[in-house]
C-alpha cells in the first residue's frame, strides 16, 4: 500500500527532494501536499525524513560508472567517484549541508551508472516496441522553415562560460554565421534564453581571431540526444560588433562547406513535407473559393480548379459562362456563417437550378437557413430535389491571409545563383489580388442519388412554389469578377490536347446524344453533352463529328469507337479514349493526328500558361497552410495496400482530434483503429488497385462509433468502411450508438497517383544531391512508394438525418460531439 502511495505520487516526491535543507522546507512540504490525505502526507513526510538522515556510507564506483574512477576525500573518508557523480556529489552536499542519504542516492543514480542505463535501455526497448507499431507518418503540412542562412556539419573543440561556469568544455556540431549546435555534457545544466560565451578553441590554435572575450550566444533551445549528453542550439546577439570576425567566418564556411558538408536536416524535411503536399492539392474533390472583403462586403474573388474540381466551378457557371458563386456566397450568408465560435466554420449548402427562356437561375439554402425557417424548409428540400440539378455540398471557411501566399524554399539565398530568385515574394500583381483575401471557403459535393430519393418522398404544397423565391439568386449585371486559376502541377498526360468546339452525335444502344467537343488529344477527347448521360465508366459509345467530315474526304469520320474514361457529377462532361483493336488503325486517331500536325500554329494547347505568372502558385500556398480536411496516403505493399501517412494543416478534422485524444499524433501515428487493417485489405484494395491516375475520386463511407470513457483506442473505437455513397448498411451500429456514444460519418475519397511532381521539389532534390546523393535517392523513392492519395471529409450531420433516429438523442450527441471536440483541441 504504501509503495503504491509513493508510486502514485512519484513526481512530487522528487520535486520536494530539491527543498531539503531548505530552512523553509516544512511550510513548502505544507504547501505541496495540501490536497492530499493525511496517510499520504504522512508516508511522504516519513520518506523526506529518511533522505535526511546523515549517512557515513563508503561511495566506490569502480566498475559501476563509464566514466574514470579516481579517489576523493571527504570528512576524512576516501571514496572511489568519476568526475560526473563528483559534481552531482558537491552539488547535493551544498543543498542538504551534510552527506545524508539523499546525497548518497543521487551518486549513485547518475546517468553514467551502468545499472541506471540498463534500466533506461529496458524501458527504452519497451518503448521502442510500442513506437515500433507506429508505421504511419504523420506529415505536418507548410511545416517546413526558411533559412537565411546555411549551416555547415563541423566539430570543432569550443569552451563556454556561463553565470559563474567557465572553461566549460564542449564541440560544436553545426555552425552558421549567426548560431550554432554544441554537444554539451547533461551534468551542465544550461536553459532557453540563457546567455553564453563561447571561445572557438578548435579554430584559435590555426587562426588569430582577436576575440578575447569569446562570442556571445543565446540559448535557442535544448535538445536530449543521448544519456551523457544535450545539443544546445544558440545565436548570436552580435554584441562584439566585429566585421573582421564575421567575414572570417562566412569566408571559412563557404570555403569548407563541400569538404564538411552543409546541415541538410532543414531542406530534408521540407522536401518530404512538400513531396506529400504536391500529391494532395491537385486530388481534392473539394473546390477553394477565397474570399475578399471590401466595402465590409465578403464577395468570392478567385477560385483554385484542378481537374477533380472543376465540375464543382462549371456547376455554378450559368448560360452566359459567368460564375455565380457570387450569389451562392452571399455576404448576407458568409456573415452569418462567420458567426459560429469555432475556427472552422461548417455548414451544409443545398441548391438546385431551374431554367426559364434558356437562362439558368439558381436556389440555394444552408441547412441552418432552412432549420431556422420550418414553414419552407419541406418545400425547399421536396420541390429542388425533383429537378436534376439538385445537389449538396459540405461548406467549411477558414481564415486566410495574404501573408500565406509567399512560401520560401527552405534554402537560403546563398545557395545558389538562381535560389534568390526562386525565393522572392509574389509580384506586385498577384499581391494585387490576394489582398483583400479574409477567408477560404471548402466546397465538397456530397451528395448522392440515395439522399436524393429520401428528399423526393417530402410532401409539400404545389401551391407555395413561389415562395421559394426566398432562396433565389437574380443575375447581377456588375457583380464582382471571380478570376478561375486552374492549379499549375505536373502535365501527366501522354499526349497535348488542344481547345476545340466542334458539334459530335454520340450514339450508345438505340439512343442518339448532342454535344460538342471541349477538347481532343491525338488519342481522346473530353465532350460536353447537351443532356444528363446514362451510361457509365467503361462503356463504348460510337461518335459522329458532322462538321469535321465537311474537311476531310480521306478520313470517315462517323460511328467511330471510343471507351468512356470518365463522367463528371453532372453527368454532361465525358472523357474518352479511341478503342483500337490491337494495332489496327483507328480513323479517329489518324484524322486527329493529321488535323494535329497541320495546325499546330492555329489550335490551342488546353494545357496554356498561366494567364497570371504565379498566381496559381500563391493560393496553393494560401491552401497549403489552411488545410483542415484529413489527408490520408496509401503505400503499395505486395498485393495491396497499407496506409504510409497522413497528413496534418493547422485545422484539427475530427480524426486528428481522434488520434490525438489517444497520443496518436506525433511524428508516427496508427490509424488502424479507425480505417482497420481488414477494410484496407477487403474493401479498399479490391476497389483501387485497377484504377488510374486519370480516373476521378472514388467513394467511400466510414462509420466511426467513439466512446470516450475507454482509456485504450481499440476499446474506444468502432468502425466500419463501405465502398460507395449509401451508408444504409451502418444503421444497426449507428442506432447502437446514438444514446451514449460519439458517432463520425466521414466520405473518404480515393484517387490513384502518378508520378511524383518533383518540379516542385526540383531546387531543394538538387541541393541535397549536391552534398548527399544518397538521400536523394531516398526522398525521391519514398515520394515514389506513393500509390494512392485520400481525402477524408466529415458528413455527420447529413448522414445521420437520413437515419430513422430519435431526432431528440441525435441532437443530444451533437452536443456532446461538439463540447468534446472542442475540450480536446
Amino acid at each position: 500500500m504504501a509503495d503504491d502511495i509513493m508510486l502514485k505520487h512519484e513526481s512530487l516526491v522528487n520535486e520536494l527532494k530539491q527543498y531539503l535543507g531548505n530552512a523553509k522546507f516544512d511550510l513548502i512540504f505544507k504547501s505541496k501536499t495540501a490536497e492530499l490525505t493525511k496517510p499520504e502526507q504522512f508516508l511522504i513526510k516519513m520518506e523526506m525524513s529518511r533522505l535526511s538522515q546523515p549517512v557515513e556510507r563508503f561511495i566506490d564506483l569502480r566498475g559501476l560508472v563509464t566514466g574514470q574512477v579516481k579517489p576523493y576525500e571527504h570528512n576524512g573518508k576516501q571514496h572511489f567517484m568519476d568526475e560526473t557523480a563528483i559534481e552531482v556529489f558537491e552539488s547535493a552536499l551544498k543543498q542538504h549541508g551534510k552527506y545524508t542519504l539523499a546525497v548518497y542516492e543521487a551518486v549513485m543514480n547518475t546517468e553514467n551508472n551502468h545499472r541506471v542505463m540498463q534500466k533506461e535501455a529496458a524501458e527504452k526497448g519497451n518503448k521502442q516496441e510500442q513506437e515500433d507499431l507506429l508505421n504511419t507518418n504523420v506529415i505536418k503540412f507548410a511545416s517546413y522553415e526558411s533559412r537565411a542562412e546555411e549551416r555547415m556539419n563541423y566539430s570543432i573543440k569550443v569552451t563556454i562560460e556561463y553565470n559563474d561556469k567557465k572553461n566549460i568544455k564542449a564541440s560544436t556540431s553545426d555552425i552558421s554565421l549567426s548560431g550554432c549546435k554544441i554537444k554539451l555534457a547533461k551534468r551542465n545544466i544550461i536553459r532557453k534564453g540563457q546567455l553564453i560565451a563561447m571561445r572557438l578553441v578548435g579554430l584559435e590554435q590555426d587562426f588569430e581571431l582577436g576575440l578575447k572575450n569569446g562570442i556571445q550566444y543565446e540559448v535557442v533551445a535544448v535538445e536530449n540526444i543521448s544519456r551523457e549528453f544535450n545539443h544546445i542550439r544558440l545565436k548570436r546577439t552580435y554584441v562584439e560588433n566585429n566585421e573582421a570576425f564575421d567575414n572570417f567566418l562566412e569566408s571559412f564556411i563557404h570555403g569548407n562547406k563541400r569538404r564538411y558538408k552543409v546541415n541538410l536536416d532543414n531542406t530534408l524535411d521540407a522536401v518530404v513535407s512538400k513531396g506529400y503536399e504536391q500529391y494532395y492539392i491537385p486530388r481534392v474533390t473539394s473546390l477553394y473559393v477565397f474570399l475578399s472583403k471590401k466595402d465590409d462586403q465578403y464577395y468570392p474573388s478567385l477560385s483554385l480548379t484542378t481537374e477533380n474540381n472543376i465540375f464543382i466551378q462549371r456547376y455554378f457557371t450559368d448560360e452566359r459562362s459567368v460564375p455565380c458563386l457570387y450569389n451562392v456566397l452571399n455576404h448576407k450568408r458568409v456573415s452569418g456563417l462567420l458567426t459560429q465560435p469555432t475556427a472552422v466554420k461548417e455548414d451544409y449548402l443545398y441548391t438546385f437550378t431551374h431554367v426559364s427562356s434558356g437562362k439558368i437561375y439558381y436556389y440555394s439554402a444552408t441547412r441552418t437557413e432552412l432549420n431556422n425557417n420550418a414553414k419552407l424548409r419541406d418545400l425547399f428540400l421536396g420541390f429542388g430535389s425533383q429537378k436534376e440539378s439538385w445537389q449538396c455540398f459540405k461548406i467549411q471557411i477558414m481564415p486566410s491571409h495574404p501573408d500565406d501566399a509567399y512560401i520560401p524554399l527552405s534554402l537560403p539565398n546563398s545557395a545558389g545563383s538562381n535560389i534568390e530568385k526562386l525565393n522572392k515574394p509574389p509580384s506586385p500583381r498577384v499581391e494585387g489580388l490576394v489582398k483583400d483575401v479574409k477567408y477560404i471557403v471548402v466546397l465538397t459535393s456530397i451528395g448522392n442519388s440515395v439522399e436524393q430519393s429520401r428528399y423526393k418522398q417530402i410532401t409539400y404544397d404545389k401551391a407555395l412554389v413561389n415562395q421559394l423565391k426566398l432562396f433565389g439568386h437574380a443575375k447581377h449585371k456588375t457583380a464582382p469578377y471571380l478570376d478561375i486559376v486552374a492549379l499549375e502541377y505536373v502535365n501527366l498526360r501522354s499526349h497535348k490536347r488542344y481547345l476545340y468546339k466542334t458539334d459530335v452525335k454520340l450514339h450508345i444502344n438505340d439512343t442518339v446524344l448532342s454535344g460538342h467537343t471541349r477538347d481532343f488529344s491525338v488519342m481522346g477527347l473530353q465532350l460536353e453533352c447537351d443532356q444528363p448521360v446514362s451510361f457509365k465508366k467503361g462503356d463504348i459509345v460510337f461518335l459522329t463529328f458532322p462538321d469535321l467530315q465537311k474537311i476531310t474526304k480521306k478520313h470517315a469520320l462517323n460511328e467511330l469507337k471510343y471507351e468512356v474514361m470518365a463522367i463528371s457529377k453532372s453527368l454532361t462532361t465525358v472523357n474518352l479514349k479511341a478503342n483500337r483493336v490491337a494495332d489496327l488503325p483507328h480513323a479517329g486517331v489518324s484524322f486527329f493526328t493529321q488535323l494535329i500536325e497541320n495546325n499546330k500554329d492555329k489550335l490551342k494547347v488546353s494545357e496554356e500558361a498561366p494567364k497570371i505568372e504565379g498566381l496559381s502558385t500563391a493560393l496553393r500556398n494560401m491552401v497549403t497552410k489552411s488545410v483542415c480536411q484529413f489527408p490520408l496516403y496509401l503505400h503499395k505493399e505486395a498485393a495491396h495496400f497499407k496506409v504510409g501517412a497522413i497528413g496534418y494543416g493547422l485545422y484539427s478534422s475530427p480524426l486528428h482530434v481522434l488520434l490525438q485524444n489517444f497520443g496518436l499524433l506525433s511524428n508516427k501515428t496508427d490509424v488502424s483503429s479507425i480505417i482497420t487493417n481488414e477494410q484496407i485489405l477487403n474493401v479498399i484494395t479490391p476497389n483501387i488497385k485497377d484504377r488510374s491516375r486519370q480516373d476521378p475520386p472514388l467513394a467511400f463511407t466510414l462509420a466511426i462509433n467513439f466512446d470516450p470513457r475507454q482509456d485504450k483506442v481499440t476499446e474506444a473505437i468502432q468502425s466500419q468502411c463501405i465502398l460507395g455513397e449509401d451508408y444504409s448498411s451502418f444503421n444497426e451500429q449507428i442506432s447502437k450508438g446514438i444514446k451514449s456514444q460519439i458517432i463520425f460519418v466521414m466520405r473518404l475519397y480515393i484517387s490513384r497517383t502518378g508520378r511524383p511532381d518533383t518540379d516542385y521539389l526540383s531546387s531543394e532534390l538538387s541541393y541535397v544531391s549536391q552534398y548527399a546523393l544518397h538521400k536523394a535517392k531516398e526522398l525521391e523513392e519514398a515520394l515514389w512508394s506513393v500509390t494512392g492519395v485520400g481525402d477524408v471529409v466529415d458528413i455527420t450531420e447529413e448522414a445521420l438525418s437520413h437515419f430513422e433516429l430519435d431526432q431528440q438523442k441525435v441532437d443530444q450527441m451533437g452536443r456532446r460531439k461538439l463540447l468534446w471536440l472542442n475540450r480536446s483541441r
